[in-house]
């Protein structure tokens, strides 16, 4: 069967990279939005894709803070997720668990690179498959400890990574249905933002 341009075998995980595949676009924008929210919940004053940061290139990060993170400076993310069975990682990440996502948080920081004299620069790379680079879940925690100092809720690190994963697993889900045939309800195939989650259209939860 053809997705796109390219065969897909019956695993189906041809979606979960296909560039032609619009949930990715809102998969991003979703993670990134949820880091942001969790940087207001800590009262952390943060903007979203700040302009003018690096005037050579006009490159811009998924946010900042407005007030400085630590030793003087301002804190930078980007957010990005890799596919683990994507051809161009499968080979290795067979072989290291995380090798997609330390390999794409490695450019991330190369590319923000001029941004290290008034920055502190946080690759967020995630992989399908679950894996996380080590500087996204220090910034996971780093988050939560700080919005813990805030509520009294010391439970609020195990939120915001479950708020991430779940979004991740939902629209890989809906990426792995994309796959399908299209005799397959096509509602389905797409999600809703309701209650910072994403649902897919037609989904009725388990008891109602």
């Amino acid at each position: 069967m053809l997705h796109g341009s390219k065969a897909v075998d019956a695993r189906g995980l041809h979606g979960l990279a296909c560039r032609r595949s619009a949930p990715r676009q809102q998969r991003h924008s979703h993670l990134n939005d949820i880091i942001w929210r969790a940087m207001k919940r800590a009262h952390i004053p943060a903007v979203k894709e700040p302009v003018g940061l690096m005037r050579q290139d006009g490159k811009r990060p998924d946010g900042t803070t407005i007030l400085p993170w630590s030793r003087g400076k301002s804190l930078a993310w980007n957010v990005t997720v890799l596919d683990t069975y994507a051809d161009a990682h499968v080979a290795n990440t067979a072989r290291e668990a995380g090798a997609a996502a330390n390999h794409a948080s490695a450019n991330k920081i190369t590319k923000y690179s001029q941004l290290s004299s008034t920055h502190i620069f946080f690759p967020v790379a995630i992989e399908t498959a679950g894996t996380w680079h080590y500087q996204a879940v220090e910034l996971r925690q780093e988050i939560g400890r700080r919005t813990a100092n805030i509520t009294g809720d010391a439970r609020e690190t195990t939120y915001l990574f479950q708020q991430l994963s779940i979004a991740l697993q939902r629209v890989n889900a809906v990426l792995f249905q994309s796959t399908f045939t299209t005799s397959y309800p096509v509602a389905i195939r797409y999600f809703h933002l309701f209650s910072n989650v994403f649902v897919p259209t037609g989904f009725i939860p388990a008891g109602q």
